[in-house]
């Protein structure tokens, strides 16, 4: 009788603040270790340890089961709650190494944020080999303290390379992008399904999954002008639509009608949503978060108005690093006012050939292959390939 392929399993552990720049990079890389487990008759068991805030469901869709493990946050103001968070801290190392315990991985993947830090000290008390992915060009303080503990270290910016040990391996792999945002559609269409107008240019305002209070306010005090020049794609945020909402139709109860059909506001973007939305819009406006990957594999001219508050000023550094080759125009918050934001997006959006050179700099700026190479660095580290083999000599 021939010899079948052993059947092994490859546990898999992910670590992450719960935000969708956090998860969805997880999930996009869980994904691509997935089709090389069905390739070669792998089971993977995949388990999320952390805080997934409102993406428990959405991890659950993809196959990661969630294990609660206490967040904390270190705060760099002075702030009573990083009192009550040291405790919290060390709390959630103790659950995570008892849960660990029960589901022993054989690799962990970690985006970093709060949380992610407790989980990697577990990982190494068994040491287990960690992985670690930094999306940003000012890495953040969980990824560097992490980095000691992590035998590779993946960035999406190389002005990130000199900010971890220079004893680890640390590889320029690009940012994470989910393969639902690529669609074959035209532009029409996409304007069709979202409810927008014909032959008004469109502009796609992104706050991130939780929304972002300044651009919400931007909208909402100067809804009428942006209005008469622009039609928009409004991503609330789930926490503060019902609040937008009503105030929107108090200040907007004297638009006209074609002004209210220029406007669309949606509390979040589901992956079918965002690929819609992304391919209708002329322009994106948007904080400088892992958003700017996809704008980058679109090649979607944008206006990146960086988080001030931002841990490191890591917003401030991606906003620069990506708009450095002329892929994006930065407007720092303290300047977004009226006047100047509607000069610049109808100047941008007046050249067809100015945005034709953003779109060809960003999709310069855009790595094709990161999830690919990270997911290869993580299999390599769990040793599955080693121990493949063996069994397969055996």
């Amino acid at each position: 009788m021939p010899q079948t392929t052993p059947l092994l399993k490859l546990r898999l552990l992910l670590a992450g603040g719960g935000t969708g720049g956090h998860i969805y990079p997880l999930v996009i890389v869980k994904n691509k270790i997935k089709d090389y487990c069905e390739e070669h008759n792998i089971e993977l068991v995949a388990r999320y340890f952390g805080d997934s805030g409102p993406f428990e469901t959405y991890l659950g869709n993809n196959g990661i089961k969630t294990t609660h493990i206490t967040s904390s946050k270190l705060r760099r103001y002075f702030s009573i709650l990083n009192f009550f968070d040291f405790f919290k801290f060390f709390w959630g190392v103790v659950t995570a190494i008892g849960k660990l315990f029960f589901f022993m991985p054989d690799v962990v993947f970690s985006k970093g944020g709060p949380g992610a830090l407790a989980v990697i000290l577990a990982a190494r008390f068994y040491r287990i080999p960690v992985v670690i992915h930094e999306s940003d060009a000012a890495a953040g303080m969980t990824n560097k303290t992490s980095a000691k503990h992590a035998e590779i270290i993946e960035v999406a910016f190389s002005e990130a390379v000199t900010q971890f040990p220079s004893d680890r391996q640390v590889r320029v792999v690009g940012g994470l992008v989910r393969d639902s945002i690529f669609i074959d559609e035209p532009r029409s269409t996409s304007r069709l399904a979202m409810g927008m107008p014909t032959g008004m240019p469109i502009i796609l305002i992104l706050g991130g999954s939780q929304g972002a209070q300044t651009l919400n306010y931007f909208v909402l005090e100067n809804s009428e002008e942006l209005l008469k020049n622009f039609a928009i794609i409004h991503q609330v945020g789930r926490n503060n639509f019902l609040q937008f909402k009503a105030e929107y139709e108090f200040m907007s109860r004297n638009h006209t009608d074609d002004l209210h059909a220029n406007y669309r506001m949606h509390p979040y973007l589901d992956d079918v949503e965002m690929a819609t939305a992304l391919n209708a819009a002329d322009l994106v406006v948007c904080r400088s978060g892992s958003q700017i990957f996809e704008l980058a594999a679109l090649g979607k001219p944008a206006i990146l108005v960086p988080l001030p508050t931002s841990a490191n000023e890591h917003q401030r550094e991606n906003a620069y690093a990506y708009s450095k080759g002329g892929a994006a125009l930065v407007i720092e918050e303290d300047n977004l006012l009226p006047g100047v934001f509607i000069n610049q997006a109808k100047k941008l959006l007046g050249s067809p050939e100015l945005l034709e050179r953003m779109s060809q700099s960003a999709r310069t700026f855009y790595k094709a292959n990161a999830a690919e190479a990270i997911a290869k660095d993580i299999i390599d580290a769990s040793r599955i390939i080693k121990y493949y083999a063996n069994q397969l000599t055996s």
